[in-house]
């Protein structure tokens, strides 16, 4: 591509070297290489050039429809449908409107209270899909087909557009551009609410500085409708390596798909890195040498348990593994954290603690190495919750993460456990990441939680529940953990099960967990 010369005494153009938002970006990846894939789902390839395309397309239909900016519309897709809800995300934002990400593994009543609290009245889902259940009589569905295919009038062609898309309004970096809703792993989902300028914060418009420079393609199997997946789908629009995910997670299929596309970075969650550690498939890749091409190996959503990090770090040996420190409230803002395998105690070391801080309960920073409550400071448009405003968790543009922690002498970052979770056991606060980290170091443990439970007299106590990897006793673990616990840490009750319950990104929902207590599936051991 030839430029004009530039005459010397006069003023050099300036070129921004980062978009406004995500569908300038998507407007000037698909101009400076439409050709180039973006997303691989299973059979699905989209470039840049048809993700632009068909999201103007689609965009221009639900203005045609009579979707206005503001406008709320749920996003309802499954895993095996990332190339879709891609072009169906990109769409909403180019129409103006507010997109509202559900995954399709959430439950009818889920779907229907994220609909209804965000006011939408129009979801989007698959193509040749049924309409997902749990949608409210007075929601719209629509496809992507249906859509363009019903689509008779033009956007309105007063709206200020976007150079390349006529007839569609440009967005406003401080509008509203995003709802997304909480875990709920403790009570009733938040919906939180991001703008434009959040979403594409770290964005940018210069090829020489595309995050995942050293890998031609990233893999991940994030659902939709979750923090997790909304940084991949980011990643897909700005990053240098294509995005690859997997249609549905299985071990087999995972490393599979590393060979298959030479994947230089894998992005996981401690349950899918639990699932792929016990799987003979892992092994096998790792003895073939499928696995060289892995360069970053990343964590979020939740802690990882230190045996599962450090068994990561031994299972991709040519990799770093990272623990991405973020919440969905906080993001963008997030922690990156090298981990170091000669420091198991810690999920790593942040590059910088400028946006990080430990405060006692009345918000007051701690002294270092003392334990407190976690704050992240966005660097971008902070987040809020739907609806109203919760001083108890945004503070200007710091975030109260709701984890307890601390930072030692040599600046690495020490997870205590979420505040909640926290087990008052008579005069001790017993930590479930320390117990939980104790039953993991177990070998034939695959999967564990703990949590308190109320006792009589101590309050609460531990209690532990236990997927086991062959014949174990709670005689011996019990035994095992005398030599990794404090008595007061040990848990009360042991309960084995087949599976854990977990949320869509992966979260065990320990609130379910205490409520089949006492009627357990299987024997229930006190050991």
């Amino acid at each position: 591509m030839s430029t004009a010369p530039h005459l010397p005494g006069t003023p050099v153009p300036a070129t921004p070297a980062t978009p406004a938002t995500l569908p300038a970006l998507l407007a000037h990846r698909a101009a400076a290489h439409g050709e180039r894939t973006a997303v691989v789902c299973g059979a699905q390839r989209l470039d840049f050039a048809a993700w632009q395309a068909r999201s103007g397309a689609l965009a221009a239909a639900l203005r045609a429809e009579g979707v206005r900016s503001g406008d709320r519309v749920g996003l309802c897709f499954g895993t095996d449908r990332w190339a879709e809800y891609a072009v169906a995300f990109l769409a909403v934002l180019r129409a103006g409107a507010v997109a509202v990400p559900l995954s399709d593994r959430a439950s009818p009543a889920g779907t229907a209270h994220a609909l209804t609290d965000a006011g939408a009245r129009l979801l989007l889902h698959a193509d040749g899909g049924p309409r997902p259940p749990g949608v409210p009589d007075g929601v719209r569905t629509r496809t992507e087909a249906t859509a363009t295919a019903t689509a008779h009038h033009p956007a309105d062609p007063a709206d200020p557009a976007i150079p390349g898309t006529p007839g569609l309004p440009e967005p406003d970096p401080d509008a509203p551009a995003q709802i997304l809703y909480t875990s709920g792993t403790t009570g009733t989902p938040k919906g939180v609410t991001a703008r434009h300028a959040n979403l594409v914060h770290g964005c940018t418009l210069d090829e020489r500085r595309r995050p995942l420079r050293h890998s031609r393609t990233f893999l991940h199997a994030f659902p939709v409708g979750t923090n997790a997946g909304q940084t991949m789908l980011v990643n897909a629009l700005n990053a240098h390596a294509a995005c690859v995910t997997a249609p549905q997670f299985t071990p087999a299929r995972f490393v599979r798909l590393i060979a298959e596309h030479a994947v230089g970075s894998v992005f996981l969650v401690p349950a899918t890195a639990v699932e792929l550690l016990a799987s003979r498939a892992l092994a096998a890749a790792a003895e073939r040498g499928d696995l060289d091409t892995v360069r970053l190996v990343g964590s979020t959503a939740a802690a990882l348990p230190q045996p599962v990090a450090l068994a990561l770090d031994r299972a991709f040996g040519k990799a770093q593994l990272v623990n991405y420190y973020t919440s969905t409230e906080a993001a963008p803002a997030q922690v990156t954290l090298l981990f170091d395998p000669a420091r198991p105690d810690s999920p790593g070391r942040p590059a910088s603690l400028a946006e990080l801080r430990v405060t006692d309960a009345d918000g007051h920073p701690v002294a270092p190495g003392e334990p407190g409550e976690l704050w992240l400071r966005s660097p971008a448009a902070p987040r809020a919750y739907l609806g109203e405003r919760d001083g108890a968790v945004f503070r200007g543009r710091w975030v109260r993460m709701g984890d307890l922690g601390r930072v030692d002498a040599d600046g690495f970052l020490h997870l205590l456990d979420r505040e909640r979770d926290v087990v008052k056991s008579g005069a001790h606060k017993v930590s479930t990441l320390q117990v939980e980290n104790a039953l993991h170091a177990h070998p034939k443990v695959a999967d564990a939680a703990a949590f308190g439970v109320p006792h009589p007299v101590l309050g609460s106590v531990v209690a532990a529940v236990v997927v086991p990897d062959g014949e174990l006793t709670a005689a011996e673990l019990r035994t095992f953990l005398l030599d990794h616990l404090a008595v007061h840490e040990l848990p009360a009750t042991v309960h084995f099960r087949t599976t854990l319950p977990r949320n869509e990104g992966g979260k065990v929902l320990k609130r379910q967990l205490r409520r089949t207590l006492t009627t357990p599936d299987t024997p229930e051991a006190t050991p």
